[in-house]
């Protein structure tokens, strides 16, 4: 849809998007009408370039060819069913998810949050299927970030959040502890607890990896007391890290992992993976979704996450992002470089991160701000190493802005 089409101008649009919607967010001074590649275009068809990639969706670029393709074939032979018959793209999906991570059952949502929310349930439910009706605590670290329904948002460390501020009371049943701290867990462990859900990188978080030592631990821990490690790869999953999920770069396993974002190519789909034991807890009438499954969404995350093993874009986010944060080094004003292939976060020692925000956008790049002081970057897996240095350059130019402005 273009502004040609439904006879409106740049202004009447966003007119008539601060008339009738519920606006939380800061939008970027401009109308996307078109992406492709490493590129967003505006009403005026300049190009953007794509660091944030609609929030680690567009693992596969922007409009991917075979993704669009599946897409278009998809909508034009059945677009909804529910799930009582069988589909194809969901079989042909489920196939390929669980056969690459080593799993046995997936059940599809529409986003991260669902599908956390749906992690949480399952591991609730086999909790008190197994070992009675208290068994429902799960323990989540600080500075997390689960998603916005109440499941998640409960699962959230951070109660200080705009997310969590005027919602409260949050569930009950989950503690935190310390991201990166197996004491700080272990001392949460009580003997209701089933789970300890955790992100190998908390992105909302600030770009905060975890280390190996923990994670070992954390497994370890799980194996010795009977508890579900409940792995958070919304944001991280399907090669963003450099590897095809961001738990297997610590050579360990999940007993129930959620993705969303970049398994969708851009559509709409979520999912939890795990093993029959722990599935089974999902007996009919436990679970269900009207839209999860869909066959567009199955069929676009299909030629999604086909893209991405095929062209090795978890080697090139870990080649590429590990060139990018190098080459980030030289910035004046870094406090800390995070990140893991290309998620990548960049602490400055100012509260500016807005400033070089908006001062990225009016250079053409497109970021993103957590907090005060830090900017993440998420771009699509086919970033190049010279995308990288147009990135720094005007990256560069926006941070010495914003520290003169100060």
């Amino acid at each position: 849809m273009q502004l040609q089409s439904v006879n409106l101008t740049a202004q009447q649009v966003v007119d008539l998007t601060n008339k009738y919607m519920i606006e939380t967010y800061q939008r970027f001074p401009f109308i996307a009408t078109r992406a492709k590649g490493m590129y967003l275009y505006d009403e005026n068809d300049q190009p953007y370039l794509d660091f944030y990639g609609g929030i680690a969706v567009n693992n596969a670029g922007n409009c991917n060819d075979k993704v669009v393709a599946a897409v278009r074939d998809q909508v034009g032979e059945i677009m909804h069913t529910f799930n009582y018959p069988y589909t194809i793209p969901q079989a042909v999906l489920a196939e390929l998810v669980c056969k690459t991570l080593g799993m046995d059952k997936i059940f599809y949502q529409n986003s991260g949050t669902e599908a956390n929310e749906a992690m949480i349930k399952l591991a609730r439910k086999y909790g008190t299927d197994n070992f009675g009706p208290e068994k429902y605590h799960i323990i989540t670290a600080k500075k997390s970030f689960h998603g916005r329904t109440y499941g998640g948002m409960s699962a959230t460390g951070q109660p200080d959040n705009a997310c969590q501020l005027g919602f409260k009371p949050m569930l009950p049943g989950f503690t935190y502890a310390d991201f990166n701290d197996l004491e700080s867990f272990k001392n949460e462990v009580t003997e209701n607890t089933i789970g300890i859900m955790l992100e190998p990188i908390q992105g909302e978080g600030g770009v905060r990896p975890a280390t190996q030592e923990f994670m070992t631990g954390i497994r370890r821990l799980c194996d010795e007391q009977g508890i579900l490690l409940m792995i958070d790869e919304i944001q991280t999953g399907w090669c963003r890290t450099g590897n095809i999920m961001g738990y297997m770069n610590y050579n360990i396993k999940p007993d129930i992992v959620s993705m969303a974002k970049g398994m969708g190519g851009g559509m709409p789909i979520g999912a939890i993976c795990t093993i029959d034991r722990i599935a089974s807890a999902f007996n009919p009438g436990a679970h269900g979704t009207t839209f999860g499954g869909s066959p567009v969404c199955c069929a676009a995350a299909y030629a999604q996450i086909s893209e991405l093993l095929d062209h090795g874009l978890d080697k090139n986010a870990k080649e590429v992002g590990d060139y990018f944060m190098e080459k980030l080094s030289a910035l004046t004003h870094v406090k800390e470089i995070r990140g893991v292939g290309l998620i990548v976060g960049v602490e400055f020692d100012f509260e500016g991160a807005l400033s070089i925000k908006h001062g990225c956008i009016d250079r053409k790049l497109l970021v993103t701000a957590i907090g005060g002081n830090i900017i993440r970057m998420i771009p699509p897996l086919i970033a190049s190493k010279e995308d990288c240095d147009k990135a720094f350059d005007i990256l560069n130019a926006s941070v010495e802005e914003a520290a003169a402005n100060i």
